[in-house]
């Protein structure tokens, strides 16, 4: 299935909230679950689910939701999770994608980090205006969210941390890890301000956005 009809896949209202919800769980959710949650009678969930993941925006599974295992624990269900694969539609064409591979490449052959991470961080600090530096992890995940980068707070031991399930540069962070990483952590840094109530660090993992934020209080 091609981008333009996939996409056309989510202009059903209900299909549209089935899909959001899978999408902003981060991890593998069935049919009850996802009817429950939006609202839906279980067999129109799963009608639409499935049209989802014929579409290409849903990745399925099966797996015991009962956590138990052996004679009695019940039949695999089926779960759903977020295709990792992009969709994107422009009329006219562009390919904006390569241009950025093309940037990236020859800045990370020129040497270019540190000149590319101050445009970041001052790119940050040209969207944050003249707002002040963010003031807690409430606000900075609703500045987060607006940027598409799909924040969840996330307990990390006695303390807690703002991780990201979406990268906005994925496509290109994957080949160019270091320069695009470090572009997209000067990037927060100057969108979320420092020196306020709230710090963004590195901490990568799978999936994920390269970057959390924390408490500016909190210890390394």
């Amino acid at each position: 299935m091609n981008d333009i009809d996939a996409i056309a896949a989510l202009q059903d209202p209900v299909r549209r909230r089935l899909y959001e919800y899978v999408a902003a769980q981060g991890r593998e959710v069935g049919r009850n679950e996802a009817a429950e949650a939006t609202g839906v009678a279980r067999t129109l969930a799963a009608h639409h689910l499935d049209r989802l993941a014929e579409a290409g925006l849903l990745d399925t599974g099966s797996r015991r939701l009962t956590g138990r295992s052996g004679p009695g624990a019940g039949r695999p269900a089926k779960v759903y999770t977020r295709a990792r694969e992009e969709r994107a539609v422009s009329l006219p064409a562009r390919d904006y994608r390569t241009a950025a591979e093309l940037l990236a490449e020859a800045a990370e052959q020129a040497g270019l980090d540190a000149g590319l991470c101050a445009v970041a961080r001052r790119r940050g600090e040209a969207l944050r205006g003249s707002a002040a530096p963010c003031g807690g992890l409430e606000e900075a995940m609703e500045t987060l969210a607006a940027r598409g980068y799909e924040p969840h707070l996330e307990a990390a031991g006695a303390a807690a941390v703002v991780r990201m399930r979406n990268c906005p540069f994925h496509a290109v962070a994957e080949r160019f890890p270091p320069l695009v990483c470090g572009m997209n952590l000067a990037l927060l840094e100057g969108l979320l301000g420092t020196g306020g109530a709230v710090r963004a660090r590195m901490a990568a993992r799978p999936g994920e956005c390269c970057v959390v934020v924390e408490a500016a209080d909190e210890e390394l």
